[in-house]
């Protein structure tokens, strides 16, 4: 696709069988790996097949980028989360930041199908990390690209795009989707909160089991705690406790930088 970010097509019957939009999957490629979380991008009831998309970022994601025609996982479970609530809203806005354009293909999709006018947003720090335009403008009504650099479409942030959007409809978007990583979440929610708009953000904070039993991908929501992995992922962004799920998130970050370090050193200096 692009440099670092990798589309697999993966012969899983039972998973396709089942699988909707705005679910995901959970994957481990070999017996020493993490188990990652990873949304459906898209699946083949007819093939058998799950579409994903991984971007490298570790030494999970490299292993699984490395993978070639015929090779297969360790784990592939799913469909986990709850599926998106597909109804005929009206007008939706889909708002997809960098990776999040893989799932918000099928919710797009599956938006169209319902009778909206389904108006996308794919946003990047630059052009080449702009994903999936084809797809997603193969199901909109209408779609913008905005870049942080300027490099393609707009110049500015998703939310900037979300604004013209708005101004273009005379403030007309019954529904917004909002999917990527979360200060872009966030900026969404924020924009769309005064304006009384329904938004709905996709939360990917860390997993373990994606059952519910470890609780790790636990956030607030309404002031309730709440488990991505069962409750989720989508939830009300105007609801969301993004102040905490960021903490949550950077700090497990840090332990992440910390075992590479570990890794790098071979342990050797005994840190």
């Amino acid at each position: 696709m692009t440099k670092g970010i990798v589309l697999l097509e993966v012969e899983a019957p039972a998973v396709a069988a089942k699988a909707l939009a705005g679910q995901f999957v959970i994957v481990r490629a070999n017996e020493k790996a993490e188990r990652i979380p990873l949304t459906v991008m898209d699946f083949n009831r007819e093939k058998g097949t799950i579409t994903i998309v991984v971007q490298e970022v570790g030494y999970s994601s490299t292993i699984i980028n490395r993978l070639q025609e015929g090779d297969s996982f360790q784990d592939f479970v799913g469909p986990l989360g709850l599926p998106t609530e597909i109804e005929n809203y009206g007008r939706v806005a889909c708002v997809a930041g960098g990776l999040g354009a893989a799932p918000m293909y099928p919710i797009a999709r599956a938006l169209k199908e319902a009778g909206n006018e389904v108006v996308s947003i794919i946003g990047a720090r630059n052009k080449d990390l702009i994903i999936l335009t084809e797809e997603m403008e193969a199901v909109s009504s209408k779609l913008l690209i905005s870049t942080d650099d300027g490099s393609a479409g707009i110049k500015g942030f998703a939310a900037t795009a979300l604004a013209q959007v708005l101004e273009e409809t005379g403030g007309k978007i019954d529904h917004v989707w909002a999917i990527g990583p979360m200060v872009m979440m966030r900026s969404i929610v924020e924009f769309t909160r005064p304006l009384g708009i329904k938004t709905l953000v996709s939360m990917n904070p860390i997993m373990v089991d994606g059952t519910g039993m470890c609780g790790a991908c636990r956030i607030s929501v309404g002031g309730e705690t709440k488990f991505a992995c069962v409750d989720g992922p989508e939830f009300d962004g105007h609801l969301v406790d993004f102040d905490l799920a960021m903490r949550r998130l950077a700090y497990f970050k840090n332990e992440e930088k910390r075992a590479m370090a570990r890794l790098d050193c071979g342990g050797g200096c005994g840190c």
